[in-house]
């Protein structure tokens, strides 16, 4: 009788074989970094600065997807929110709100930005309150892009762009 047994130059083979695979698979295999999870709920940066009078910046709220302003049309007298339209990335979604008073921007909020994993997270917590100081204190989308978040940069001036245009700056 016969006796199923492998001989040692096959069981090396196999050995070798197997750990072929497991490598070929490990090396293939995409890890969450590859791209951002949903962001349907995802929560804004916002940096508001401090202005004397509160009535100027009540205009209509834009909210995700919409916007809208008050005041009149052009640089002087344009006040409210006006919401940008979603810049899509490589790693997400980024839109912004600006909030005006007199042509003024005076404030500025994120209302998507991508975090769908740790490292998202970690380099727009850093680079988002950059990009929203220097929007304030050059008063346009011409802002430097910031090291190391030169794509969440290029959607950010895409969509504040946006809502400048919109608000008719």
């Amino acid at each position: 009788m016969r006796t199923n047994t492998l001989t040692p130059a096959r069981r090396i083979a196999l050995a070798l074989l197997s750990t072929a695979s497991a490598v070929a698979l490990l090396f293939g295999y995409h890890t969450s970094t590859a791209g951002p999870l949903a962001t349907a709920s995802t929560p804004s940066v916002a940096l508001v600065t401090d202005t004397s009078d509160t009535s100027a910046a009540s205009g209509t709220a834009g909210t995700a997807g919409t916007s809208g302003t008050s005041g009149t049309s052009g640089t002087a007298g344009t006040s409210g929110t006006v919401t940008g339209g979603v810049a899509q990335t490589r790693w997400g979604p980024v839109q912004v709100q600006v909030t005006l008073a007199d042509g003024t921007i005076t404030g500025v909020d994120v209302v998507q930005y991508p975090n769908g994993n740790g490292k998202d997270v970690q380099i727009n917590s850093y680079a988002l309150p950059i990009l929203i100081q220097e929007t304030l204190e050059a008063q346009s989308a011409g802002v430097d892009m910031v090291s190391g978040a030169t794509v969440t940069s290029v959607g950010y001036t895409q969509s504040l762009q946006s809502a400048l245009d919109e608000a008719g700056l």
